[in-house]
Parts: C-alpha cells; sequence; structure tokens
C-alpha cells in the first residue's frame, strides 16, 4: 500500500491538461515556460507565447500538459479572461525581487478570479528567487500563510528560478498534480482532516475489501487490495512496515486480525499530509469514484426512455435485499431505525439521502424518530418514484451486489391500465388538490399518524408522504400523496403530461365553508379538463374535510348534484381533528386500483364525445353507402359482361 507505480496512477478521465498562466508584467510568466519547455534560459522572448505543449512522458501520469501564456496589457484583459476560464489549472506569477507584484496577487489576481468564477487549482509562484535581496530573510511560508487563509482556492506555493533552473519542472507538475489529483476534494487544510465524503467513500471501500467481514484488513486482504488498486503485492516485510506506522501513531489503527477502518482511514491522512494524493485518488478511481466523491455515470446504468405515464419501481430482488439492510442495521430488534441507524446505513453514500427534502418529513416515525420496515420501504419507493437513478446509485452505496440495472423495473404504461382496467403497479400516487384551509396538510399529517394542530400553516412548496396502505384481502399499496399548493396548480398544469404520472387526483374542501366548496370544484373542473384536452384523464375523488364543524347551506344538494353531473362518488366526509378518516386513504387506493372508473367528465368533454359519435356515425353510414354502391357497380358490370357474350 506504500508504493504507488507511476504508470498506474489513475488520472480522473482526464486527457489533457489545460494551464494558463497570468501575472502582472515583467514577473517571468514567457521565461518560466520556455525554460520549462526547453529546458534552456532565452535571453529575448516575445511579450506573449504561442501555446506551449509538453508531451505526455514529461511527468509520470502520463498527460499531455498545454502551457498558456497571456499578456499583461489593458487592452487584452478581455482575452485573458477567456483563457482562465478555459482553464484546468492557474499559475499566478509574481517576482521575487518586486514585492508589489506580490501585493497585487491578493488585491487584484486573485479577487479577478473569483469575480470570473474561475473555480479551480491555483498555483502562486514567486518567479526570478536569483534576483531576491539576500538580507530579506522572510520565508515563504510567512509571506503566503496569510494569504491562503484568505484565499483557499491556492493549492500550492512555490518559488523558482528560469536563470538558474531552479524547481522549474517542479512548477507544472504541481499545475498538473492539483488537477489530476486535486487536494480540495479529500483534505480540509484548516483542520487536518479528511473531508466527510472521502471518509464515506473509504469505508465504503474498507468494507468491500474486507472479505471475511471481521472489521479488519488481514494481510492477505490488505495484498487483494494493493493488487486491485497498484497492480503490484506487497511483500510480507512491507505489510509488517504498515502496521508497525499505523500503530506507532495509532494503536487502535491495528488490532489481531489486521488494519481496522481507524488505521485505514488514518493511512490515507498520513499519503495526503505528505503530498502523495495521488495514492488515494489512485484507490478511489479504480473503485469507480470521480472527483466529487461520488460512483462515476458510467457504473449507474441508464434506465432508457419511457413513456410519461410509465413509472418505476423497486423490483422484489430490490425490496429483498433492503429487508436484510433493515434487520442487519436494527440492532436493539425493536422493528425501528432510528435515525442514528440510518446515519450508519448511509455511513458509506457520500451523504443520506434523506436529510433533505422531499424525503425528510415524508414518512411516518415514532416517537424516538425511527422508522417500521414499512415506513422504511415506503422512502425507497418514494425516492424511486422521483429519482429511479439516485435509488440505484444508493442501492450500490449500501452494498446492493447484483445488477444494478434489475433493482427497479418500468411499470405498464397507465393509459393501458385503464384500457385493460387493472393496475400494473404496486406504488400509487394521488395529486392532493384544494384551496387554501381546505385541511390538504391535515390529511397528509394524518396519513403519517401525525397528531392533529390547530395551527394553520400555508404550504408554499409541493410537498410529500407515503405510506403502506392494507387492501381487502391482505395485499399491500405503497401510496404517495403529493400535496399542490393552490398558487402551484397553473403552474402544474401548464404541461401537457402533468398529469401523466397521476393515478388518482383528490379534491379536497373546507365543508363548513361553501367559498372552499366552490374553489374546489373549479379545480375539479380545471383538472379533470386537462385530463381530457391531455388524454390523461385520472380517477378523482372529492374529500369533505372538517365535518365536525356545521355544512353549508345546501352542501347536500351541491355536491349530489357535482358528483352525478360529473360521474363520480359523492365527497367522502372526514374529521382530521376527531380522528375520523372514514377509510378515505384505502378508498384513495381502491379508487386508484380501478383506473377506468371515477373518471370525471366535463360538458365540454361530453359534447366532444358527442360530437365524435355523430362524427363516427356518419362516416359508418358512408362507408357502408360506398360499399352498397360498389358491390351494386360490380354486379351491373357482370350483368353487361353476360349480356354482351350472349349476343
Amino acid at each position: 500500500m506504500a508504493r504507488t507505480p507511476a504508470s498506474n496512477v489513475h488520472s480522473g478521465g482526464k486527457t489533457e491538461v489545460r494551464i494558463v498562466i497570468a501575472g502582472d508584467r515583467g514577473t517571468g510568466k514567457s521565461s518560466l515556460i520556455v525554460t520549462a519547455a526547453a529546458d534552456n534560459f532565452p535571453v529575448n522572448v516575445p511579450p506573449v507565447l504561442p501555446p506551449t505543449r509538453l508531451p505526455e512522458d514529461f511527468y509520470p501520469d502520463r498527460v499531455p500538459t498545454t502551457i498558456v501564456d497571456t499578456s499583461s496589457r489593458t487592452e487584452d484583459s478581455a482575452k485573458v479572461a477567456e483563457e482562465l476560464k478555459r482553464a484546468d489549472a492557474v499559475v499566478l506569477t509574481y517576482a521575487c525581487d518586486q514585492p508589489h507584484t506580490l501585493d497585487r496577487l491578493s488585491t487584484f489576481w486573485l479577487p479577478k478570479l473569483r469575480q470570473l468564477e474561475v473555480r479551480v487549482p491555483v498555483i502562486v509562484v514567486g518567479c526570478k528567487l536569483d534576483l531576491r535581496d539576500e538580507n530579506q530573510q522572510v520565508s515563504l511560508e510567512q509571506v503566503m500563510s496569510p494569504i491562503m487563509q484568505q484565499f483557499r482556492e491556492i493549492e500550492t506555493c512555490i518559488e523558482c528560478s528560469a536563470f538558474k533552473h531552479i524547481q522549474i519542472p517542479e512548477v507544472f507538475y504541481y499545475a498538473q498534480k492539483a488537477v489530476l489529483h486535486p487536494t480540495g476534494p479529500l483534505f480540509d487544510q484548516e483542520t487536518q482532516t479528511l473531508k466527510p465524503r472521502c471518509v464515506r467513500a473509504l469505508k465504503r471501500i474498507f468494507i468491500l475489501c474486507d472479505h471475511d467481514k471481521d472489521g479488519a484488513l488481514s494481510d492477505a486482504e490488505l495484498n487483494d487490495f494493493q493488487v486491485k488498486c497498484f497492480n503490484a503485492p506487497l511483500q510480507p516485510s512491507e505489510i509488517v512496515g504498515v502496521k508497525r506506522v499505523v500503530q506507532e501513531k495509532l494503536p487502535e489503527g491495528v488490532n489481531d486480525r489486521g488494519l481496522t477502518l481507524t488505521g485505514f482511514l488514518f493511512l490515507h491522512a498520513l499519503f495526503i499530509e505528505k503530498g502523495r494524493l495521488e495514492t488515494t485518488w489512485t484507490v478511489l478511481r479504480k473503485f469507480g469514484y470521480n472527483n466529487d466523491i461520488k460512483l462515476a455515470d458510467e457504473l449507474i446504468p441508464a434506465l432508457g426512455k419511457r413513456a410519461p405515464d410509465q413509472s418505476v419501481e423497486l423490483t422484489n430482488e430490490a425490496i429483498e435485499f433492503l429487508r436484510g439492510i433493515f434487520e442487519l442495521y436494527d440492532g436493539d430488534g425493536d422493528g425501528a431505525l432510528r435515525p442514528r441507524d440510518l446515519e450508519e446505513l448511509f455511513s458509506t453514500a457520500p451523504e443520506s439521502p434523506w436529510n433533505e427534502s422531499p424525503f425528510r418529513d415524508s414518512a411516518e416515525r415514532n416517537a424516538m424518530g425511527g422508522l417500521s420496515i414499512d415506513d422504511f420501504l415506503s422512502l425507497w419507493s418514494l425516492m424511486t418514484l422521483l429519482n429511479p437513478v439516485y435509488t440505484i446509485e444508493n442501492l450500490i452505496y449500501i452494498g446492493y451486489s447484483g445488477d444494478p440495472a434489475s433493482a427497479v423495473r418500468v411499470t405498464r404504461k397507465r393509459r393501458l391500465d385503464r384500457k385493460k382496467q387493472q393496475l400494473d403497479r404496486n406504488v400509487l400516487q394521488c395529486f392532493v388538490f384544494g384551496p387554501k384551509k381546505a385541511g390538504k396538510s391535515s390529511l397528509l399529517d394524518a396519513f403519517l399518524a401525525r397528531p392533529f394542530s390547530e395551527t394553520y400553516t400555508p404550504t408554499t412548496e409541493e410537498r410529500y408522504a407515503v405510506n403502506v396502505v392494507d387492501q381487502p384481502g391482505g395485499t399491500k399499496k405503497t401510496l404517495i400523496l403529493r400535496e399542490i399548493p393552490e398558487d402551484g396548480v397553473k403552474k402544474l398544469l401548464s404541461g401537457k403530461e402533468s398529469l401523466a404520472a397521476c393515478d388518482i387526483a383528490l379534491f379536497v374542501h373546507d365543508s363548513s365553508d361553501e367559498s372552499s366548496w366552490k374553489k374546489a370544484t373549479d379545480l375539479l373542473v380545471e383538472v379533470a379538463s386537462h385530463g381530457e384536452d391531455t388524454g390523461y384523464e385520472v380517477p378523482c375523488l372529492i374529500v369533505a374535510a372538517k365535518d365536525d364543524l356545521d355544512s353549508f347551506p345546501l352542501a347536500i344538494q351541491d355536491s349530489t348534484r357535482v358528483s352525478q353531473d360529473m360521474g363520480i362518488e359523492a365527497p367522502i366526509p372526514i374529521s382530521t381533528k376527531l380522528g375520523d378518516f372514514n377509510n378515505v386513504f384505502r378508498r384513495i387506493a381502491s379508487a386508484a386500483e380501478h383506473p377506468h372508473l371515477s373518471i370525471p367528465e366535463t360538458e365540454a368533454g361530453r359534447s366532444r364525445k358527442h360530437y365524435h359519435k355523430i362524427i363516427n356515425r356518419s362516416l359508418m353510414f358512408v362507408s357502408v353507402g360506398a360499399a352498397v354502391t360498389i358491390v351494386g357497380l360490380a354486379a351491373y358490370r357482370v350483368y353487361l359482361a353476360r349480356k354482351n357474350s350472349s349476343s
């Protein structure tokens, strides 16, 4: 593990490195480039050199490097800015014999890079070291430390002399290395520790290499790891040496079984501190990580094109794997994963996927914040519906060893479900519409077994709630409620395919407020019309919330008329305050399971269907008449032919 053969160091997919060099006039930019490329100090150099290409064998990583010189003239600043934006790394120069050029780095050049949003490694180079005043005894570290504190993008500082050939190749070696093996993603310079995402990736690699799952890398496992990453075995004496180094600095890094995770992480921190970032990067890239310390895109299978009314679900194989994972991390066997259990479960992923919206508050949790197995699987179902690639990625992070493509399946088109009058999905999505203060959020809270609250908090963004619904016959369906704020309906329906992913739409109104009822029915007509216009018609149900309050006058007559006119069920009365839900969630799932029923019909839709029937009937009469005419003509021609032949 201590050796990194140069020819095997991975370059993170980079086939070429572009280094742009900038700085004040007379700081030695062009001389630096010529001396590096030709190994000769130039007597006369032009103001700006053409791009200079270093061959691939110039440095150990064997990646060709192009060095771009820039002008110091004010009138060329736009061109310089364009070159800086195209850089993989920037070398900023100052002259060791001209202190004001060093000051200009922090007052002009570094702020300019930020202004241009150039987010690449920066190498600060002090040129003309041979001309510096010998009486100046300030070290480079003393000079640069305040600047590096202010500008974290500075990767390395170095002094050189083109005239004396001091540290010239090193300048561009450090620049290339900063691109191919950047420090930023791995190491926090301020705290001198590995960054969290790096720790999580290395932990996953450790677990993958710990074949016997005993929590330590044995000598054989260490050797396998070395061969996989560096194509070279470790000698027994080298393994002993590695473990001795760890044990001296960190006793818990080694036990009688081998190198522990703590020791493994310590070794990588040590490599980085000693400037051997290529060792850690080689390991990460060998296990498929990119520069963001995430699995490279090519390792995550693409799902291919699917119709807007198709969705993606977990397969039985993935569900069984997740059940096993749940049992593994439910250490106390209480049937729930607490927040710390979930954090440990996802400790090999770049971050926990459920810490942020929309997943953070979308599932039922117990008093300790724990998830039951149904709630755990529900969150995976929600993630798969919204972002199936993210699901596959996280399954790989937590140890799914099967074919990643076998973890999910694409469902049948919803239009085909309606035609066949049955459902081909286990996860149902319900869009929840309704005016403000109708009780939509209370309904979602009740679905997650959260207590009723008298406090009204307006919903400004879409919100999800997911849970398992037990159906008659012992079957289970995962139901996802997606709350659409009243102000968000127009935006949602602006897209032709906005209802394609919807299995059923729910319209909630305050049964004590007539204006709430009218707004809800307007929304129902609007959604139904959109479905008729686009061909993505969905079953609809109406919920009369706040049934504990007195209904508005004519509520029964109005609701009966609307239900009969549109051909859907009468409103379902519920009271979240009293905990009376009238089996509403089961009824939602049941209506979604019969996608050909409960589809509302607007007056315009009825007229359109009636018109199409008339047109089709007319076309049928025309086609029958035409057929009779053709048959008649044919018979007449046969008659004429016989008559002529008899004559």
